[in-house]
């Protein structure tokens, strides 16, 4: 997980969108440069080779929030041998490819006590371009409990990311996406394979 100049970004970007329609892809390269500008753990000689699927409205997804009232919490799988306590706070009910998806919405409980990131919500996810054109273990989007006030949220797969544990192994523990999380299609859109070809 990754929060802080890009996690911010990402908090405003819905912001820049609504208030200047018709600027949705100015905003996304906006939000992708400064991810790239401001990465933590590639080094800057080697930000060259983080790579990217064009920016495609169609990936930006109108969802039916499903809000989940204190789910226990769980023990989340990750890359090394430390278990991240997660819960459920909604799930994303959305229609991609001619078949109905859903994507669990986790709170973490750690961030739940850490200032500036109470309201911190986490969408782990893996599809089926996962191994090939993206990193094995699966990307993540970041979002907020602000963001889930209505019945609808546009999930926006531009904006997703891949765990630190895909430019160095051995040293984090990322979250592994769950098993419901697991998409029967494929997500073509955000971050892509580290120093995969540009397409």
């Amino acid at each position: 997980m990754k929060f802080p100049a890009t996690f911010i970004l990402a908090l405003l970007l819905p912001v820049i969108l609504n208030a200047q329609p018709g600027k949705y892809t100015d905003s996304l390269q906006h939000f992708r440069d400064n991810y790239i500008s401001t990465h933590e753990v590639v080094l800057e000689k080697d930000r060259a080779r983080l790579r990217f699927y064009p920016i495609n409205g169609e990936y930006r997804i109108a969802a039916r929030v499903e809000r989940i009232y204190e789910a226990p919490w769980f023990g989340m799988e990750t890359s090394g041998r430390l278990k991240k306590n997660f819960r459920v706070y909604a799930i994303l009910h959305f229609s991609f490819a001619g078949q109905s998806l859903k994507l669990s919405v986790y709170q973490s409980q750690q961030l739940m006590n850490t200032e500036g990131y109470t309201d911190y919500l986490f969408i782990p996810f893996t599809d089926q371009t996962n191994g090939e054109e993206t990193y094995e273990n699966g990307r993540y989007i970041d979002i907020t409990t602000a963001n889930l006030q209505q019945e609808t949220f546009y999930i926006d797969f531009n904006k997703s990311y891949n765990p630190y544990c895909a430019y160095i192994s051995n040293v984090y523990n990322c979250p592994i996406p769950p098993k419901e999380n697991n998409l029967a299609v494929a997500i073509g859109a955000g971050e892509k394979k580290y120093g995969a070809p540009q397409q």
